[in-house]
């Protein structure tokens, strides 16, 4: 048996439906109640895992969790109401979990906001729950479920970061860029740490992808970055859950998002730089007839 048939077998193996293994696993996904985070949800319901929804607003975690249990009666689902941007969350998420007795076997850190405009005039405040969600509460979480993951000789974590983590900064996103080179780079450095460990770590790097993100960055303007082609967020949350069960370190789905990774790493970066600095470049907003 080839490596590649290897990997399929052990793939296929992780997904067996928990109906159908001794030990039911439970995957814990942040960000859950929509975009990405919702189909990613959906994907592992469906392998049979058991779930921890995590999200803000409690209303539209409820209505996941009925929709996951109409569809599969063996799986059970606990939504937890957590705004993770705010300091020590991760932390008091984790004691809560801990103390329920759950035991988490799939880590997704999905959450993630990004923030557009010159630095200057960002919120500050708003920047702040941007650094501490998309870097601190994804940091903390991943250190917190490690130990078990490590004893038990099993564990997947699926991070979240973006086509921009390739990129050399993005003029008018700049802290955001930042955030996810963070991601990127986190993630790769641990999975060599965990190497040979029974703990794999996936960073997904989408790009252009049709969800409400540029609403709640703040980037309704018109710029050249949001007239590129997107993928669906089902087709992103595929591209990523695949990529985890076959243990893949990092997964771009889609050939646009593969060129623009490419074009932020092989060519100068400064002219990269340029070249992000007119995707986000606001400009006029057509007139209509």
């Amino acid at each position: 048996m080839s490596p590649d048939d290897q990997s399929d077998v052990r793939a296929q193996l992780d997904r067996i439906p928990s109906g159908d293994r001794s030990e039911t696993r439970t995957a814990l996904i942040t960000g859950a109640s929509g975009g990405i985070g919702l189909e990613l949800t959906r994907l592992l319901a469906a392998d049979g895992y058991d779930v921890v929804i995590v999200g803000r607003d409690r209303e539209r975690l409820e209505r996941v969790k009925a929709d996951l249990l109409s569809q599969h009666q063996r799986i059970s689902v606990r939504c937890v109401s957590r705004d993770l941007s705010e300091p020590r969350t991760a932390v008091q998420l984790w004691a809560d979990l801990t103390a329920a007795g759950i035991t988490i076997d799939v880590l997704v850190n999905n959450a993630g906001t990004g923030l557009y405009g010159l630095l200057e005039e960002q919120d500050s405040d708003e920047l702040d729950r941007m650094l501490q969600l998309n870097v601190a509460a994804l940091t903390v979480l991943t250190r917190l479920v490690l130990p078990e993951m490590r004893r038990r000789r099993w564990g997947r974590i699926l991070n979240v970061a973006s086509i921009v983590a390739y990129q050399p900064g993005g003029p008018r996103m700049a802290a955001y860029y930042a955030t996810k080179a963070y991601v990127l780079s986190f993630s790769k450095g641990l999975a060599r740490e965990l190497d040979g460990s029974g703990v794999s770590v996936t960073v997904l790097s989408p790009g252009p992808t049709d969800t409400s993100f540029d609403d709640q960055a703040g980037a309704n303007v018109n710029v050249l970055y949001k007239r590129l082609p997107k993928m669906t967020a089902a087709a992103v949350a595929r591209a990523g859950y695949d990529g985890m069960n076959r243990q893949s370190t990092a997964v771009i789905p889609g050939l646009l998002t593969k060129a623009l990774a490419a074009a932020g790493e092989f060519p100068p970066r400064r002219i990269a730089l340029e070249v992000n600095y007119l995707l986000w470049k606001p400009r006029p907003t057509p007139k209509s007839d």
